[in-house]
């Protein structure tokens, strides 16, 4: 439960007597979380820009991916690992696509935990909005980005290396798509993302390591799983990681409110009358974040 004080005033005037009729000073209320400060604030031009940045950045990605010519047998058959360079050779080796599907479970339940903490927790479901906007504009960046680079790179995927890989899977786009990887971006955006929210809206609580190693986790997991699988080296997970990373830490960041500049959004003042008095009432709230 968010604590704060409420220190309000209530003055009215009778205009039967002319005189001062009510002057009322009530102190020590406790605010629910339903009118505490959101640690984020959005602007209409700011997010404006973002989700647009976004949603561009994605259509780009599909077009650079249209483009991608999916390799044929003769560029397959001469491939050899020997000239993947030794730190990201092992992947050559892997093929599994029982981890290629573990890897959307624990991506998905990534996004679960966040979706947990949003809708069982009271100042995060009752700042929904807030955050899915947030976590919105986190994806579209970091996937536009990501798969626009993949269309730039047009890495060959690992398993394209390795015979035990069935030929059909090679033979398509997708198979020029390693660098960098998308599991690994999002994972590891929804991941940080999803610690950075809870950190902010709960900044006392004893959860918070459980939520870092919870999410971290399943991202680690996930990483492993595309390399299990086959489908990444570990450079491409590394960079997905990292950059993944920074999106997920970067727009929270952005949209944090900055305590010594939010006095004026705490104040609420509002003309009061009964029909036989006239006053205001005025009401500030002292937050102990």
């Amino acid at each position: 439960m968010g604590n704060g004080r409420v220190i309000g005033y209530w003055l009215k005037n009778k205009t039967q007597t002319g005189t001062l009729a009510t002057f009322l000073l009530f102190y020590g209320s406790w605010f629910s979380p339903s009118v505490a400060q959101s640690p984020y604030q959005l602007r209409s031009s700011r997010e404006l820009v973002l989700l647009g940045g976004g949603v561009l950045s994605v259509g780009a990605s599909q077009v650079l991916r249209e483009t991608v010519d999916p390799l044929t047998l003769t560029e397959i058959q001469p491939l050899n690992r020997a000239e993947v360079n030794a730190f990201d050779r092992g992947a050559t080796y892997h093929w599994s696509k029982t981890a290629d599907r573990l890897s959307d479970v624990t991506l998905a339940g990534n996004a679960a935990v966040l979706g947990l903490l949003t809708v069982a927790t009271k100042p995060m479901r009752q700042d929904a909005k807030t955050v899915a906007i947030l976590y919105v504009e986190t994806l579209l960046l970091a996937n536009g980005i990501e798969r626009t680079v993949k269309g730039i790179t047009q890495r060959t995927r690992p398993f394209v290396y390795n015979a035990a890989a069935p030929p059909d899977e090679k033979l398509t786009r997708d198979a020029r798509q390693s660098f960098f990887s998308g599991h690994a971006t999002n994972a590891f955006a929804t991941a940080v993302f999803t610690g950075e929210v809870f950190r902010h809206y709960f900044p006392d609580s004893h959860l918070k390591p459980v939520v870092w190693v919870g999410s971290l986790g399943l991202a680690t997991a996930t990483a492993f799983l595309r390399y299990e699988g086959g489908l990444h080296y570990p450079t491409d997970l590394l960079a997905g990681a990292v950059f993944g990373s920074l999106v997920g830490w970067g727009i929270p960041k952005l949209h944090e409110v900055k305590n010594h500049s939010q006095l004026g959004q705490r104040w609420d003042v509002q003309p009061w009358s009964n029909g036989q008095a006239n006053g205001i009432y005025v009401r500030l709230a002292v937050f102990s974040r």
